[in-house]
């Protein structure tokens, strides 16, 4: 199992967004390429720490960021 998480995002505007809404609750991510084999619609992906991912779904939740995880 990996230790990142991995956010992906139909368009550049949400992608930003979420490391956005990461910074505004103090939760380190980072904006990387998208993995080619996960036939992403935008090329930008957010990472973090595996620990993390719970609390970064539910931030975009609240705040209304499109997003899916990959794998």
């Amino acid at each position: 199992m990996s230790d990142l998480c991995t956010f992906l995002f139909d368009t550049t505007t949400a992608a930003l967004w979420a490391e956005e809404v990461a910074m505004a609750y103090a939760i380190p991510a980072e904006i990387v390429a998208a993995p080619a084999e996960s036939d992403a619609r935008c090329d930008l992906a957010l990472v973090a720490r595996a620990e993390r991912d719970r609390a970064l779904a539910d931030a975009f939740g609240r705040e209304g960021v499109p997003f899916r995880r990959w794998p």
